[in-house]
């Protein structure tokens, strides 16, 4: 898809529930991943960890940790590594939730530039993620980015483009 700016971009996009088993090409997924690898993080420590699951084998491991899986032909399972994000003196909260939410955002939205849906899940459960994909204890997942070509019918969720007024959720001073 070709969009004339940013804006057009974000307002075509929406979470794509809806797939078709066509299988991405591994070259789409590389410029996929390229977005996330640009992606700005705290100190630019990079602790974000993207495992790429294709295979029926690991698509089946994602539908035991999450019915929201919307049976897409790729996953990105995106994590972080506890070890390695950069620590806030103050209180020392952990930047990697963050890293990893801005990974995703961008990974998401250079597959939305490419043609392809995608959904961001958080209605997983991490602990069998863990186990299912052997992730190492310092491994932290924040998000499962199901993503492929939108099926025939692909919509978005009603109540999609409503939006509350900018005066609830911005303020001036």
């Amino acid at each position: 898809m070709n969009y004339s700016n940013f804006l057009d971009l974000a307002k075509a996009r929406y979470s794509v529930r809806k797939f078709s088993d066509k299988k991405v090409p591994k070259g789409i997924i590389e410029k996929i991943l390229q977005a996330g690898l640009l992606a700005p993080t705290g100190c630019n420590n990079q602790p974000q960890r993207i495992i790429v699951v294709q295979s029926e084998e690991g698509l089946a491991k994602i539908k035991e940790s999450t019915r929201c899986h919307f049976d897409a032909p790729l996953v990105f399972i995106i994590s972080y590594n506890k070890d390695e994000c950069w620590k806030r003196p103050y209180d020392g909260k952990l930047s990697g939730d963050i890293d990893a939410s801005i990974v995703t955002t961008h990974m998401m939205l250079e597959a939305a530039e490419l043609g392809l849906g995608s959904c961001w899940v958080m209605h997983y459960r991490p602990e069998v993620l863990k186990e299912k994909f052997t992730l190492a204890e310092n491994l932290e997942s924040t998000a499962l980015l199901v993503c492929g070509y939108p099926a025939e019918g692909a919509a978005p969720a009603p109540g999609h483009e409503a939006c509350r007024p900018k005066e609830d959720l911005v303020s001036w001073q």
